[in-house]
């Protein structure tokens, strides 16, 4: 009896003793999460490549006399055309920016359509003038005043593009916070009809998302880490998703091993035995993926890596510590009211996903054939995905900025409003200028700053705006600045630079990500034949994941780009994050099979045990990406969607029907070269005909 009360008090200490480190952590951590706001960082220099041309000339800008400018144009539009009173309005606004701000470059002047119906006067502010957001929102005010009625004028440019940016990026964090957390919560509730135990993962969740931001907080102060809200924003995505998936397979195991166990601590000492492998390696796949991206030379998927990778670690130490005790210490009453009763019988062999399953077994062949033939139709959609994302595309909705910027495309269709940047060593700056203005494709040359050894030169093309006209003007310059050290940059250098960058990206990084995934599979499976399977079976479903966006995005939603990072980036999350279901399900297969089972018994009594937690942690991953295409912005949008339809398409197809039914054909040479059996990898047959032979 002591002995017995010894035991109960020690599974009673430990659970407190893993709590009250947990509150420590927590309110270490909320000194400095809340802070992860006030040090992120959205320039154009964070989202664009390393080694880019473009990318050297906005530092050099950075470093100049000012430091970076601010770039705007002032438009103003009548539609019976402009008056005396609107011209005098245009001169005197002008002339208050000029004496309000230190402008950079040459003086402001008007320039007028041919309609002259239209007014553009481009001017540069200084950054040490203030931030560009704080500049762009003063400049709105002050041209707010004093306009003749009927004038209407806007704000355009790449500083007030940035600045719209800014402003959308400021808001996502609590609107992503909040709306991710009211989606998991609800579909927590539905997956486990409680009224309780809903609470449990999701405060779980919150102690994860509170320690990563505070981690990342003191990567940024000790280590120079570029974290932008983008990051940010995925890395809260991945929170809530994987953590919640964790969380679903655990509880799942732990409410199974509560009909065997009379104990709650003994019960999730075996649940945490069972799936804890599977969890450790789910979420190495995905850290290991992640820290991929380290090789890519785009700075925006570069500084996701080891900002995502911290997000899984925090999500796997809480579900695999704090939730385990908080769980063990409520007790079987955390369930009510459907408590798991001690020798109570389980729902195998009852369920949808057991006659699932033996119609998978049964007819193997068809249904291999019919799953892999609607993936691949889907990914014949990848030919009809949109061209690059223009400036002018990249929201949503239509802020200012992009109104202001479609007014001068109209109004001035035969000139780019937008700016070329060279910068060339001051000693051969007279000689580039001279070039530059025979150089074919460009109408307008104005000089610009000069400091720290290197002069800025404004060049106007004849092409529109991300146009092959504009870009092979661009090509141009850069081959004719070449001997003189130029250097061409730009928003539209910027855009060509990310597009091509993206490409080489893909080509280094995928492969790596395809190495680091299969190596962990094959060291939790203890086989070559089940690894490639997965991973094959998620390099299909990330192909038909961008088809059905090439489907949508531009016929249903009205989207005319892509953005270039798109492909790389949700071939990372849905290889990492979708081979967790395969992980969970193969974990299972090779755990029957290892108890005696022939394949097809496996494959069954594996899909029939993780099928609906499967399924639940699939709807739950799918929504927390799709809590991105609520927001305001293009690549938001995109990404979330082509995650969450990979997701679902995983869900309900690949591992439903397409790997058991793969599966089932190989057999156990599926765990080539170990057999988990004991036996050789062709010796046991399929034992159990009559699992065929069940109605469906």
């Amino acid at each position: 009896m002591r002995a017995e009360r010894t035991v109960t008090s020690r599974h009673r200490a430990l659970p407190w003793a893993v709590i009250g480190f947990w509150v420590v952590i927590l309110a270490v951590s909320a000194l400095f999460a809340g802070k992860l706001g006030g040090v992120k960082h959205d320039d154009a220099v964070d989202y664009l490549p390393a080694s880019a041309q473009s990318t050297q000339v906005a530092k050099i800008q950075q470093a100049m006399p000012g430091g970076g400018a601010t770039d705007l144009i002032m438009v103003y539009d009548r539609a019976g055309g402009l008056t005396a009173a609107d011209r005098a309005a245009v001169k005197q606004q002008t002339a208050a920016v000029d004496a309000a701000y230190d402008l950079v470059g040459p003086a402001p002047a008007a320039v007028t359509a041919k309609d002259g119906g239209t007014v553009m006067v481009p001017v540069s502010i200084a950054e040490r003038d203030g931030k560009p957001e704080v500049v762009v929102k003063d400049v709105r005010a002050m041209l707010a005043k004093d306009l003749p009625d009927g004038l209407r004028v806007r704000l355009g440019g790449t500083g007030s593009a940035d600045a719209d940016a800014k402003e959308v990026f400021g808001s996502i964090d609590g609107t992503l916070l909040l709306s991710t957390g009211a989606v998991v919560a609800l579909l927590l509730i539905l997956t486990y009809r409680s009224p309780f135990l809903w609470l449990v993962p999701l405060a779980a969740v919150g102690v994860a998302a509170g320690t990563a931001m505070a981690i990342v907080y003191g990567l940024i102060k000790g280590f120079g880490l570029t974290v932008s809200d983008m990051s940010s924003s995925v890395m809260t995505v991945l929170i809530f998703g994987a953590g919640t998936d964790y969380a679903l397979l655990l509880i799942s195991r732990y409410r199974e091993e509560l009909r065997r166990c009379p104990e709650p601590y003994d019960a999730m000492r075996a649940a945490l035995r069972k799936v804890g492998p599977a969890v450790l390696t789910s979420a190495a796949t995905v850290v290991a993926g992640l820290l991929c991206l380290l090789a890519a030379d785009l700075n925006s998927s570069r500084g996701l890596g080891p900002v995502g990778a911290v997000g899984i670690v925090c999500s796997l130490a809480v579900m695999t510590t704090l939730l385990p005790a908080v769980l063990v210490l409520l007790g079987r009453r955390v369930f009510w009211p459907l408590i798991p009763a001690l020798g109570s019988p389980s729902r195998v062999g009852r369920g949808m996903y057991r006659r699932i399953g033996a119609t998978v077994v049964r007819r193997p062949v068809v249904v291999l054939v019919a799953s892999a033939a609607a993936v691949g139709a889907l990914a014949l959609g990848i030919g009809n995905l949109p061209g690059a994302l223009r400036q002018d595309d990249t929201f949503t909705k239509k802020p200012e900025s992009v109104a202001a910027d479609q007014a001068l495309h109209r109004a001035f269709p035969s000139r780019s409003t937008q700016a070329i940047t060279v910068v060339v060593p001051t000693a051969a700056a007279g000689r580039t200028e001279n070039t530059v203005k025979d150089t074919a494709g460009v109408v307008g040359v104005d000089p610009g700053r000069t400091g720290h050894g290197w002069t800025e030169i404004s060049v106007y093309p004849s092409a529109a705006p991300d146009t092959a006209g504009e870009r092979g003007t661009i090509r141009l310059l850069r081959t004719v600045t070449a001997p003189d050290h130029g250097l061409v940059g730009g928003v539209s250098a910027q855009r060509m630079d990310t597009a091509s960058t993206s490409s080489r990206d893909q080509d280094l990084v995928i492969p790596l990500v395809l190495g680091a995934v299969f190596l962990l599979l094959a060291a939790l499976l203890r086989s070559l034949i089940a690894p490639l399977l997965l991973t094959a079976a998620m390099v299909a479903v990330w192909a038909a994941a961008l088809g059905i966006g090439g489907l949508i995005f531009g016929p249903v939603l009205g989207l005319h780009g892509m953005d270039p990072g798109l492909p790389l980036l949700s071939f990372v999350f849905l290889v990492a994050l979708g081979v967790d279901y395969g992980i969970f399900l193969m974990h299972r297969m090779r755990e029957e099979a290892g108890h005696g089972a022939d394949p097809r018994r496996s494959a069954v009594n594996a899909l029939e045990s993780t099928g609906g937690v499967i399924a639940s942690a699939g709807i739950v991953l799918a929504a927390t990406f799709t809590v991105l295409a609520s927001l305001p912005l293009v690549m938001m949008v995109e990404m979330g969607l082509v995650i969450a339809l990979g997701v679902l398409l995983d869900t309900f197809v690949v591992r439903t029907f397409l790997v058991p039914a793969a599966t089932t054909l190989i057999g156990n040479r599926v765990w080539w070269p170990r057999d988990p059996g004991g036996a050789g990898p062709q010796a046991r047959q399929p034992a159990e005909p009559e699992l065929a032979r069940q109605p469906g």
